[in-house]
């Protein structure tokens, strides 16, 4: 669909996902956890799954084997990561590429589990006390905690983290901590995390998984310039080895101190997780059908439909199988960047969606395996349906007179084409709207009425996303629009997203089970319109929206939680900033037949190389022991 970045919170550094109700307000899910007492766990809605003797999360194999490799292709990346290439080993600022998974080398003080919706547990600290106004969160870190490098972690490097994360890290990790008024070293091994008083139990749970770096290692080395020298974590791994832009070996840490930790028994089985970088889709689908590559996740429905049929599938040495998607919504869109002019209107956004004939482009591109997308939310219970109920129109009533009218009738859906791939009356519609926005046929090109033609550049860098969309360019060109697509490179193409500097692309993101207001902040909110580096790509800035999502953030209970997303679901259809493109029912995925894992997977996440292990015996069979 045009680059997907594919982002989830869940996949770095542990950084949890929560959400509950005002910290203010007593006896409510996370709110009612007890005050001056130590706790192992915090619970956004509802109780722990697990207690604090617990062993062992129950998705985790701690009989499985360890050792071997895992050579995959990325599904999901965050932050500055990128799939395509990389060019630092610095993934906390907005600067250059990262590699994707170089967050295995950092525990945070708290990590999320797989198989609850909110939960965090205690990682590098031992425990966790709320204080009596519920402003303040001590830690007590594990005297066993200690970076790659040998030093023990302290409160220092907690403090020194949170500090210049906030100050110079990424725009993610800048809205995360935004609420963090200070962080305190109370002794060596205890730190206190003080918020500004306005802040939600979300607000507190997405902070509390922050990676920590040793405040000594930037003795000598300035945070911002960091590139090629790895960061010290206190993760299970470390980097092996690395070449920039072609390949990445992360190594188990043998003196990890965590190993035998509940919340890490169990998991990460491989010795060496292996990452290869292609900028062309073509040249990383050779790799896999040769054994370099191991495991590879399916986003190209050609390739899925026509090209599984080389021999060491026939022979059954590759596996190609559909596992069941996370219990979480699914956010594949197109963003027409607000910033210019020309895509403010809605009417326009709402033509440009119109000339998508996604009937066609599924039977003819997509071999039959999507569905159209009506909401940022598929797949969850988040997605609106219908007229609103009448709790959804109780969040929505006091904001009517900043809202479309249409939010308020029969939820909006995709209009269905003839499959023709060139509906007439579909493009007729789409004339009339942009005829309504000042823009009309002149010589067969779209002009405004200072006779300047309408353009729109679609930046992908695929080459694969100009056969599948080229009957949309088609269309628009119909119109009189001068479309194209922009064929850019991984780096260039992620310099240029960070700075807003495009006219349409695509993103699909995690937001998880319970979206954080960071996570929805960074997509939809005014204050990140102009922050470089968000994931506002859209250049949203409503204050109607910057309600909802406060509604969100300080939702009570889960069924509040859906309530005041649905509200948020209407809105955003009605406005059509982010429109809504593909999603899949499933995840596809192909891997050599060498690998042992747990059925059924996790239901918040599905992270392959931390569950799977090599079965020696398998791999023998077909020749890659």
């Amino acid at each position: 669909m045009g680059t997907t970045f594919r982002f989830t919170r869940r996949g770095f550094g542990q950084m949890a996902l929560g959400l509950a109700a005002s910290a203010l307000l007593p006896g409510r899910g996370f709110a009612a956890s007890p005050t001056e007492t130590p706790l192992h766990g915090l619970s956004a809605f509802g109780d722990l799954k697990y207690p604090a003797d617990f062993s062992h999360f129950g998705y985790a194999t701690p009989d499985a084997p360890a050792g071997g490799q895992f050579n995959m292709s990325v599904p999901n990346w965050a932050l500055n990561q990128s799939p395509l290439t990389f060019d630092t080993l610095n993934t906390f600022v907005l600067k250059g590429n990262a590699p994707p998974r170089i967050e295995k080398l950092y525990d945070g003080l708290m990590t999320s589990s797989l198989d609850e919706p909110d939960s965090l547990y205690c990682a590098l600290a031992s425990s966790v006390t709320i204080s009596a106004d519920r402003n303040a969160y001590v830690f007590a870190l594990r005297p066993e905690a200690t970076f790659s490098s040998g030093a023990k972690v302290t409160a220092e490097d907690v403090v020194f983290s949170y500090e210049t994360f906030k100050e110079k890290g990424h725009p993610s990790l800048q809205i995360t901590l935004q609420e963090l008024d200070a962080v305190v070293a109370e002794a060596p091994d205890r730190v206190r995390l003080v918020f500004s008083g306005r802040q939600t139990d979300q607000d507190a749970l997405g902070a509390f998984g922050i990676p920590i770096v040793p405040k000594a290692f930037f003795d000598a080395e300035a945070f911002e310039n960091v590139t090629a020298k790895p960061i010290p974590g206190s993760g299970r791994f470390e980097v092996k080895a690395f070449e920039f832009g072609r390949y990445v070996e992360y190594g188990k840490r043998q003196d990890y101190w965590a190993r035998d930790m509940a919340f890490a028994r169990g998991l990460d089985h491989f010795d060496t997780i292996r990452i290869d970088f292609f900028r062309d889709r073509t040249i990383g689908f050779e790799a896999f059908k040769k054994g370099n590559i191991t495991f590879r996740e399916e986003f190209t429905s050609k390739t899925w439909a026509t090209d599984y049929g080389f021999p060491a599938v026939v022979e059954g040495k590759v596996i190609k199988r559909e596992f069941p998607r996370e219990k979480t919504p699914t956010f594949q869109s197109w963003a027409l960047n607000q910033r210019r002019e020309r895509f403010a209107d809605r009417n326009v956004r709402h033509a440009i969606n119109l000339c998508f004939d996604f009937e066609w482009t599924n039977a003819q591109m997509f071999y039959g395996i999507y569905e159209h997308s009506d909401s940022c939310f598929e797949t969850s219970d988040f997605k609106a349906e219908g007229p609103p109920s009448p709790a959804e129109l109780k969040i929505l009533e006091p904001l009517r007179d900043k809202l479309p009218e249409e939010v308020f009738g029969d939820v909006w859906t995709q209009p269905v084409s003839d499959g023709s791939g060139r509906d007439r009356a579909r493009l007729r519609e789409a004339l009339g709207l942009l005829a309504e926005a000042g823009w009309k046929q002149a010589e067969g090109k779209l002009v405004n009425a200072a006779g300047q033609p309408f353009a729109l550049e679609y930046m992908i860098d695929d080459q694969g996303f100009e056969r599948v969309y080229s009957k949309f360019i088609q269309n628009l060109t119909s119109l009189g629009i001068d479309a194209s697509f922009r064929l850019v490179d991984g780096a260039q193409y992620q310099e240029r997203k960070n700075r807003f500097d495009y006219d349409l692309i695509g993103g699909a993101f995690s937001l998880g089970s319970t979206p954080t207001r960071d996570t929805l902040v960074g997509l939809f909110g005014s204050l990140t319109r102009d922050r470089e580096g968000s994931n506002n790509f859209v250049g949203m800035a409503d204050p109607a929206v910057d309600a909802l999502i406060d509604v969100v953030n300080r939702a009570e209970d889960r069924k509040s939680l859906t309530m005041a997303m649905r509200a948020l679901d209407r809105v955003l259809r009605a406005r059509f900033d982010w429109i809504p493109n593909i999603h899949s029912e499933s995840h596809r995925a192909a891997y050599w037949d060498m690998f042992g894992f747990r059925e059924p997977k996790p239901d918040y996440g599905w992270p392959v190389e931390r569950l799977w292990w090599l079965d020696e015996a398998k791999a023998r069979a077909i020749g890659k022991a």
